[in-house]
């Protein structure tokens, strides 16, 4: 066995143990609006009192609950407003979902190829054309349009041949807005009972035009240049 496969089965036995945990001693209880707001003046203290520490073991979170896609990230996401305020929680937020979305990226490419290929391939052929004729720009749609969940367009982009370094961050960039939106809204906690609470038909219609900008440019950009070629 070479060294590759071994690094694969341990990368897989990692994610078995976390995923394990995560069941075992239910912790998905502890990433619900309830208990968040329940113990938002706890966390409050600590965060005082540990500044530093409190944001890197949230950021470790958010990274593992990503990478594995696992329930609670909204939640999260939402928590962090509330706890960390609005600027704090962007920037931590912002990197730590790039990083867990890159992470479970990286793990359908290398590890879950297969899998990944029987349970969502009748999704990747739309997928594979958007990265074939769009590129990067078809991805930063996918972020700000909510047509797949987000977990699934991690999983399906491992599919493509598109580079890890361009993954992480065009999907910090085309996150970034629904994160704002969420940590704002996790400024005012105790009045959010779901996160549906959050977004509106209003809001969901400008992040599809603000996704859709891009290509839409690009397009139109393509056009000119057959219409108007450079003249040397």
């Amino acid at each position: 066995m070479t060294s590759k496969n071994y690094g694969r089965l341990l990368l897989i036995l990692l994610a078995l143990i976390a995923f394990g945990l995560f069941r075992h001693y239910q912790l998905g209880g502890y990433l619900t609006l309830d208990y968040l707001k329940g113990s938002q003046a706890r966390f409050s203290e600590l965060y005082q009192a540990h500044r530093f520490l409190m944001v890197a073991g949230y950021m470790l979170i958010y990274i593992v609950v990503t990478a594995l896609s696992l329930p609670g990230a909204v939640v999260m996401t939402l928590a962090g407003g509330g706890l960390f305020g609005f600027w704090t929680a962007t920037i931590a937020i912002s990197f730590a979902s790039s990083i867990g979305a890159t992470l479970a990226c990286g793990v359908s490419r290398f590890i879950l190829r297969d899998w990944v290929a029987r349970r969502f391939g009748e999704r990747l052929a739309a997928i594979d054309q958007g990265i074939e004729k769009e590129g990067a720009f078809y991805l930063f749609t996918l972020r700000l349009i909510p047509i797949f969940p987000f977990f699934v367009i991690n999983l399906l982009m491992g599919l493509t041949k598109l580079r890890l370094t361009t993954y992480f961050w065009v999907s910090q960039l085309g996150m970034l807005p629904a994160t704002m939106v969420f940590v704002n809204a996790g400024r005012e906690l105790a009045s959010i009972n779901t996160p549906s609470d959050v977004i509106s038909p209003g809001l969901l219609l400008s992040f599809a035009l603000l996704g859709l900008f891009p290509i839409t440019a690009k397009k139109l950009l393509g056009l000119y240049r057959r219409k108007f070629p450079p003249t040397a």
